[in-house]
């Protein structure tokens, strides 16, 4: 089959998280139609997670060629850029205050950056409540894509942007996340100036983060008097289900974390010992290295489905990236075959050299040097 021109092509993106949502405004920019499917029943089905920072060399460029930078600048937090190392004393080691101007990489809780891309569609643009089950149809077209609620759709373009477990991936590779070794546990604060000043004081307005060589504590203010907390520890993927615990027993989870935490300082362990509800359990996984695959031209990936690692500087930024490179070779090329080339041409060499950089990078979160990061894929370094 001869692969359609981008205008006339049917193009669909799995995935409304950043990436997808990004590619698909600016497809739009460019007179291009897109649907995005996305599992979630709609836009508010679930908490989007915590704060992110976009930085000027990749998501801001993404979002000025979607227009929307100045949007985001309303949004974001400059101040969210103080960072705070200390050691598991609770004493500072090094501090950064952000100077008046400094736009590097402001914050932006991730519910927020959703909302503003959502916004920014046309109407109808996103078709909520679609789990992708399966791609069939040969490989230069059309696809058919197989939802979970028994519907199908034709296309001329699949473009997985469905993040770590992709639904998508297995249409052009085999490769599967693995673990590498480190979990977050994420804790979750609320009105924290009020009902936790001595947290809201230690994290300050940007973050704060702390490491001993075998484990690693990490803060973050959110929008919304929120602070987002990660206890990073060197375990097994199945370490609760492995000490008898289930995720809902939170006392069980806290008596273990203090018992692991207890050379600490009493301020550092009251992130354990104060959180409001249940933990939440985030294995860091990373693709193989290097990942990447045959040409096809009627399937591709971007973000954390093309390239998942660390959170050690790259994640939503890279992924936004991803998005604009490829929705502008769409916009620039006479077929989505050369597209899909032309992007994958940059893409694939960028992260793969990206990726072995930061190959067992999960390490550095244990280390008394560690960069502030968060599960959301930004190294604050």
């Amino acid at each position: 089959m001869t692969s359609v021109a981008p205008a006339q092509a049917r193009i669909s993106i799995i995935g409304a998280g950043p990436g997808g949502l990004t590619c698909a405004r600016i497809l739009q920019r460019r007179g291009i139609a897109v649907t995005v499917h996305d599992r979630d029943p709609g836009p508010d089905a679930r908490n989007q997670g915590g704060t992110l920072d976009l930085h000027a060399d990749n998501g801001q460029i993404a979002l000025r060629e979607a227009d929307l930078l100045d949007e985001f600048f309303a949004l974001a937090r400059p101040e969210g850029q103080e960072m705070r190392r200390m050691d598991p004393s609770g004493t500072i080691t090094s501090h950064h205050v952000p100077q008046d101007g400094e736009l590097f990489k402001p914050e932006i809780d991730r519910g927020q950056l959703r909302d503003l891309l959502l916004n920014s569609l046309e109407p109808g643009t996103v078709r909520w409540g679609q789990a992708l089950d399966a791609i069939s149809g040969p490989a230069d077209g059309p696809r058919r894509l197989h939802f979970a609620d028994g519907t199908t759709v034709e296309t001329d373009l699949v473009i997985g942007a469905d993040g770590a477990s992709s639904r998508v991936r297995p249409a052009v590779s085999p490769a599967v996340p693995e673990s590498t070794g480190v979990s977050f546990l994420e804790a979750w604060f609320s009105d924290v100036d009020n009902r936790h000043p001595d947290l809201a004081g230690l994290v300050g307005s940007g973050s704060a983060a702390a490491a001993d060589g075998d484990r690693g504590l990490f803060a973050q203010r959110n929008s919304g008097d929120h602070i987002r907390v990660y206890l990073i520890q060197r375990v097994p993927v199945d370490w609760i289900s492995r000490s008898g615990l289930t995720a809902d027993d939170t006392d069980g989870i806290r008596a273990l974390l203090l018992d692991s935490y207890a050379d600490w300082s009493p301020r550092l362990r009251r992130v354990i010992t104060d959180n409001e509800g249940r933990y939440v359990d985030r294995p860091i996984l990373a693709l193989p290295v290097p990942h990447t695959w045959e040409h096809n031209p009627t399937v591709t990936l971007l973000g954390d489905a093309a390239h998942l690692m660390p959170p050690l500087g790259v994640g939503v930024n890279l992924a936004m990236l991803d998005a604009c490179e490829l929705a502008l070779a769409l916009a620039d090329s006479a077929t989505v075959d050369d597209a899909v080339r032309s992007y994958e041409k940059t893409m694939l060499p960028r992260s793969t050299e990206m990726a072995r950089l930061l190959e067992g990078g999960a390490e550095h979160l244990l280390g008394a040097g560690l960069p502030g990061v968060g599960p959301d894929g930004d190294a604050r370094p």
